[in-house]
């Protein structure tokens, strides 16, 4: 679809501030709307919002469920106010780093008043509340049963890897099934309780965006965490053996200068999934779209083909290209959904026939000049080459911030890029803004690293490691109202 000319920043609801160790759903939230509101942004993007699991390194792209919210992002704050909580039970650790997230610390520390919170609701809750929760599970039944048991079901097994359950539970045997819900229908409840929780404080901070003309900005990865309750649940959809088993994994093939990747996640099973319509799929859009106005789906590549890696196989380049979905998965969203307001990764794999799927549903694509060579006129990711149709960043998630890259490029491609943006560097974060937001593309996106001028230090994933990600963030003084300003007069005078 077509959008408007905006803009907005990207900032994950983990780095927001709070005083329990990671960000959440509460005052931080709502500083940071009005933060964007008073810069004059239209857009707050993030990462996906699912619960995630230190097992894979706390990453939100290998979530435990692709239709869930984090318990990690619940405000304690929000629980006390509604008597679940008392004062002293949001006294927050010394270990809490405002600059940090110590995951370890912070599970144990939210864990244990998530279960009081459950045992307070259980013991005085009010009618209403009660009817409010009832009307949740019910409406969100189709996704939120087979998660709640699956999340039960890792408590029970010691936090497993679900390929290694039991047989019976493995493979869903429906009198197993039974037998489990009614074991451990106390943690099946409490982890129904964690998602109406969620959900409530989502929908309050969502509201409160919208009143102030702030548009939410999701992210679909593409493919789902093996240890999901997705794959648990739905394994017809997937390419598994009879046991369940992973038969091929996601993945990257070898390309100069690199060996490829093995991401490990299951692959879909596209003719099973388009003799359903797609309704896995349809389900997620939907469950996504009642939570934010605006969908980026990660790695757009594989919905046009996709690297399918054996999964016994240790060599990324032992896989194959298979054929996706392509044009009817779309068009059957747009028969089904409507016209359906999507960006699309499209960076590293940009050839003719991933261009012509994403044009033919007039997706943005995205530009991020830390790909440029700034010294080959004409280059794509140079933002004076722009196109239009394309979301532009200064940096992503994945990337370096503006300053580390910049004190990273080597001589010759610094003279150049200074040359480029007719600067000397000495503000080379707003310089990259101004010149992003200066381009001819539709959408220009920045990160608050970014508007901080930060280096290497904070940027937020580094693709390829397992640890020291996801944990920056932003303390109340970055929230900055001379920054906002700044933002502001940029937007008033390139975008507006």
């Amino acid at each position: 679809m077509r959008f408007e000319r905006q803009s907005g920043v990207f900032l994950h609801p983990t780095s927001l501030p709070s005083p329990h160790g990671i960000g959440d759903l509460g005052a931080g939230a709502y500083e940071f709307v009005d933060f964007l509101a008073q810069a004059d942004q239209k857009l707050w993007q993030f990462c996906p919002l699912g619960p995630t699991s230190q097992a894979h390194a706390n990453s939100p792209y290998q979530s435990y469920s692709a239709f869930a919210g984090s318990p990690l992002l619940i405000d304690l704050r929000q629980l006390a106010e509604d008597g679940y909580l008392t004062d002293d039970e949001l006294e927050p650790l010394d270990a809490f780093s405002p600059h940090h997230t110590k995951y370890e610390a912070v599970n144990e520390f939210k864990e244990q008043r998530l279960r009081t919170a459950k045992e307070r609701f259980d013991e005085t809750a009010s009618e209403d509340e009660r009817t409010a929760f009832d009307e949740f599970c019910a409406r969100e039944s189709d996704w939120l049963d087979d998660y709640a048991l699956f999340m039960a079901l890792k408590t029970e097994f010691g936090g497993d890897l679900w390929t290694n359950w039991p047989h019976e539970i493995k493979t869903r045997q429906s009198d197993t099934l039974d037998e489990y819900r009614e074991k451990l229908a106390d943690e099946i409840e409490h982890h129904r309780f964690l998602q109406w929780q969620f959900d409530k404080q989502w929908q309050a901070v969502a509201d409160y965006a919208a009143e102030q003309g702030i548009k939410l900005v999701g992210d679909i990865p593409i493919y789902v965490a093996l240890d999901s309750a997705d794959v648990w649940s739905d394994p017809e959809i997937f390419m598994l053996d009879e046991e369940n088993n992973p038969t091929d994994v996601a993945g990257v093939p070898p390309n100069p200068g690199d060996d490829g990747q093995k991401w490990g996640n299951p692959v879909y099973d596209w003719e099973a999934l388009e003799e359903n319509n797609y309704q896995w799929w349809l389900d997620r859009f939907e469950r996504l779209f009642d939570q934010v106005d605006i969908a980026r789906i990660d790695h757009f590549k594989g919905f046009d083909e996709f690297w399918a890696i054996p999964a016994g196989a240790d060599d990324p380049g032992a896989g194959v290209w298979l054929e996706g979905p392509g044009a009817d998965f779309f068009e059957t969203v747009e028969r089904e959904l409507g016209d359906v307001p999507f960006f699309v990764e499209d960076l590293g794999f940009l050839d003719e026939s991933i261009a012509q799927l994403r044009d033919q549903f007039d997706f943005p694509g995205m530009s991020v000049p830390q790909y440029a060579n700034w010294c080959e006129g004409g280059h794509m990711y140079q933002p004076m080459n722009f196109p239009e149709q394309t979301v532009a960043y200064t940096s992503t998630h994945d990337t370096n911030t503006i300053v580390g890259y910049y004190r990273e490029l080597n001589d010759r491609q610094r003279e150049c890029l200074n040359y480029n943006l007719g600067t000397e560097g000495e503000e080379i974060h707003w310089d990259m803004i101004e010149a992003v937001w200066n381009s001819n593309a539709v959408v220009a996106m920045t990160t608050m690293q970014d508007l901080l001028g930060l280096d290497s230090d904070a940027r937020f994933n580094t693709p390829g490691t397992a640890k020291g990600n996801w944990g920056w963030r932003v303390t109340d003084d970055g929230i900055d109202p001379d920054i906002a300003d700044r933002l502001r007069q940029i937007t008033d005078w390139t975008i507006r």
